[in-house]
């Protein structure tokens, strides 16, 4: 029978025509002004081969183009998008969707039976109306673990890159940047995701995208309970701001008697704690990586316990100590007691004397320097010895230095406090009228 465009004459009357097609959010876009166009009767659908409206859009900025694919009849057969032929409400492939369904839907292969299953399958669209889906997948809607486990909740926009420039592969590509397609090195030809068939994605059979996803389900890590059997508490992250504290308690419920729900906005998280732990168990079996909330897939972890908290150190974690990180340096020894709390490298005998007890003639001079001779002004003669550079002869009150032999050391004397201008108690108004000053 002829199903083609050429044929004029006969089951015209079957072609589709649409307004607008039916997609999932990834092959969509995040762009809420897309432009597309609209070509009626433009291709064959590529499952029963029957002319229908071909739509043609770009996502966004660096994407590809994307066209549909299939006809709506065969999309609402499958529940599935137009474009990438993946489940509308998990974003799965059918052979993992009807897996975890438990269904098994078999549509006729050869063109006669595929025309008269379509054209049933399109009065049962139209007696059961929008949104309802015909058939065993319809009938079907509870969804197992398996696709609570697998469902993806986000678009996944990295699916509409653009592919791999052929010419940049073989070095001949001259456009640069300004090329539309990607230049990365393609991937392994052996690889079985290199080979896909859109039949098979729409049939569910031998489709090695969804063979990686059963793979990935069995190796999932489960979680197992704390030893602490007085914890009955669960963490419940990724909560978002639209998740209140009703929303946990309709879910929670179910499980046991819910003691309390305390939500932590700044984190986002929230701990929920049961009456019981074979309730909080039950309810930690049947929400791990299983809970989606307002479209929102949560986090599930056992609380831990505050008593144990308490009672281990800093250094410790989970009742024993952490070791050491290899390559870091040790701790650094203790310092000498010569250099404790000396910051200035001071003697240790040196006591320091209170301003107003310092000689009448040192006030207000330039502290002397140990060991080092500093020059004196011009024309100014040192006498025998100097205490301070700035000063002809010595200051009231104090004995000068007198010139010794040869190879005598001088007497060591002690250690003169260090005195700054700011402790001069004359400075900023500080002298209180009435007071005798030394």
């Amino acid at each position: 029978m002829a199903l083609s465009k050429s044929a004029n004459t006969y089951n015209r009357q079957n072609w589709e025509e649409s307004d607008f097609p039916i997609l999932c959010q990834t092959c969509l876009g995040d762009n809420p002004y897309v432009r597309m166009t609209k070509e009626k009767f433009g291709k064959e659908c590529k499952i029963c081969a029957r002319p229908f409206t071909v739509f043609r859009w770009c996502p966004g900025a660096r994407m590809r183009f994307k066209k549909t694919e299939i006809c709506q009849t065969c999309c609402k057969l499958k529940n599935v998008c137009q474009t990438c032929l993946l489940d509308l409400e998990y974003g799965l492939p059918v052979q993992v969707r009807d897996t975890g369904n438990n269904v098994k839907e078999d549509i006729p292969r050869s063109d006669v039976n595929k025309e008269y299953y379509t054209q049933n399958a399109e009065r049962d669209i139209a007696i059961a109306g929008e949104g309802n889906v015909p058939g065993e997948i319809g009938k079907s809607r509870a969804a197992g673990d398996l696709l609570l486990k697998l469902a993806r909740t986000t678009p996944y926009y990295k699916r509409n890159r653009p592919h791999i420039c052929s010419f940049w592969v073989k070095g001949e590509c001259r456009r640069g940047e300004e090329c539309p397609y990607r230049h990365e090195k393609p991937t392994d030809p052996d690889d079985p995701l290199a080979d896909q068939n859109i039949k098979d994605r729409y049939y569910g059979m031998n489709d090695p995208v969804a063979d990686k996803l059963m793979r990935r389900a069995e190796t999932m890590p489960k979680i197992s309970p704390p030893e602490d059997r007085s914890i009955t508490t669960l963490y419940v992250g990724g909560l978002g701001e639209k998740i209140q504290e009703s929303d946990l308690r309709d879910n929670f419920y179910q499980y046991g008697e819910v003691r309390s729900i305390n939500i932590v906005p700044k984190q986002q998280c929230a701990f929920v704690q049961f009456t019981t732990r074979p309730a909080a168990e039950a309810a930690a079996d049947a929400t791990y990586n299983k809970l989606i909330v307002n479209g929102r897939r949560l986090v599930i972890k056992w609380g831990k316990s505050q008593a144990g908290r308490e009672m281990k150190g800093p250094g410790e974690e989970h009742g024993r100590e952490l070791e050491p990180v290899p390559g870091l340096p040790g701790p650094l020894p203790m310092p000498s007691d010569e250099l404790q709390n000396n910051f200035f490298n001071l003697h240790q005998g040196a006591t320091l004397l209170p301003y107003r007890m310092m000689p009448p003639g040192m006030l207000g001079l330039r502290p002397p320097v140990i060991g080092i001779r500093q020059p004196l002004p011009p024309g100014v003669q040192p006498p025998g010895g100097a205490w301070y550079p700035n000063m002809s002869q010595p200051p009231p009150g104090v004995m000068g230095m007198t010139s010794l032999p040869a190879g005598v050391m001088p007497p060591v004397r002690p250690f003169m406090p260090v005195h700054y201008p700011s402790q001069d108690p004359q400075r900023m108004g500080s002298v209180e009228k009435g007071v005798p000053q030394l």
